[in-house]
């Protein structure tokens, strides 16, 4: 397909610029690919279409504060730095963007902090915004993690056009995030709240959980028509035996896989194999899902409403069908549902 099939006109006040006031209380549109219908509920009412047995497949990864602001060494430019990966934990290297990237060089030193009780090196350049920084920080790497918590803010989306806020801490992470690593939030997670999940378990819905960690490649444009000639970025993505045990059985039973996002989804079409299970999988992934694709696992997907041309909404068009997609999200639109990072709710059934 092409690029262009994935654009539309997206009113700027349908975007979504804070969460809900409760996490379950966002609106959900349920689009049936069967029967080619649409529903409009809010995300509490998910209880109605699962039963015992289900399984809800859970992105456990959990955003880190990767937004640094400091200062460049000598002329006190304001430097805004966006941390995307630790590279070697030992010599505290990370691969980071930068902005402004003109003004900075290899060998500039910045320094963050009221006290500047953080420093770094540039010691590479890797792409036209990417660097390479050593951070020269001589204490224990906990201490080091705590400083780099204290001083970075949540990696909100630039596109909400504000300051982030105190609740963003909190609401900017699913209710389950476990391991350190994403520089954005699964988002299609932040609509569980505990409550829904004690209530889908007390009607006999299980959960298993894989790790991915959300990268910078789902906001990058995409810059070629050709969608098969675009290239993800990869990420880092671990499902273990336990697991994957669960999602197995499920298939097994003949019961429904329901993953939670589009990142869960790309982690179980990385780990699936040809039988349509679920092996084990430690490594890197850089799937781009697009129509037309075949799905191995899921039987269900929940998602948000996602921004034009974006590899999130190629992800959920190859799932519902491009032309059901689109149709929803004309209705999506027409009724003023939210979009992106703290929108409603889809599930796609």
């Amino acid at each position: 397909m092409k690029l262009s099939q994935f654009r539309f006109n997206l009113p700027p006040n349908l975007i979504a610029s804070h969460p809900p006031k409760n996490r379950d209380e966002s609106r959900m549109m349920v689009i049936n690919r069967k029967d080619q219908t649409i529903e409009h509920r809010i995300f509490k009412d998910i209880l109605e279409y699962f039963r015992d047995g289900d399984v809800f497949v859970l992105n456990n990864t959990k955003v880190f504060p990767a937004r640094l602001y400091g200062e460049k060494e000598k002329t006190g430019a304001k430097i805004e730095v966006f941390l995307l990966r630790e590279l070697n934990r030992e010599s505290r290297l990370w691969d980071v963007l930068v902005d402004p990237a003109r003004k900075i060089r290899i060998g500039n030193k910045l320094y963050f902090g009221d006290d500047e009780s953080l420093v770094a090196e540039v010691i590479d350049n890797t792409t036209s915004r990417g660097r390479t920084l050593r951070f020269l920080f001589d204490g224990p790497y906990e201490e080091f993690k705590q400083t780099i918590q204290a001083l970075g803010k949540t990696p909100l989306p630039k596109i909400h056009e504000r300051e982030v806020e105190p609740e963003d801490e909190e609401r900017y992470q699913t209710i389950y995030a476990k391991h350190e690593g994403a520089i954005a939030a699964p988002t299609a997670g932040l609509h569980f709240s505990r409550e829904i999940m004690k209530r889908l378990e007390l009607i006999g819905v299980s959960f298993a959980e894989v790790t991915l960690h959300t990268g910078m490649g789902n906001f990058r444009p995409i810059e070629v028509e050709d969608l098969t000639k675009h290239k993800m970025d990869s990420e880092e993505m671990l499902i273990d035996e336990n697991n994957a045990g669960i999602i197995n059985a499920a298939k097994i039973r003949r019961n429904s896989v329901v993953a939670v996002g589009t990142t869960t989804m790309k982690a179980l079409e990385t780990a699936a194999i040809i039988t349509g299970k679920v092996k084990p999988y430690k490594g890197w992934t850089n799937k781009f899902i697009f129509p037309p694709y075949d799905f191995t696992l899921a039987d269900a997907m929940v998602t948000n409403f996602h921004l034009p041309k974006s590899p999130m909404m190629m992800q959920a068009a190859a799932f519902a069908g491009y032309d059901f997609l689109m149709k929803a999200y004309k209705e999506a639109i027409a009724n003023k549902y939210r979009f992106f990072t703290y929108g409603d709710a889809m599930l796609i059934i």
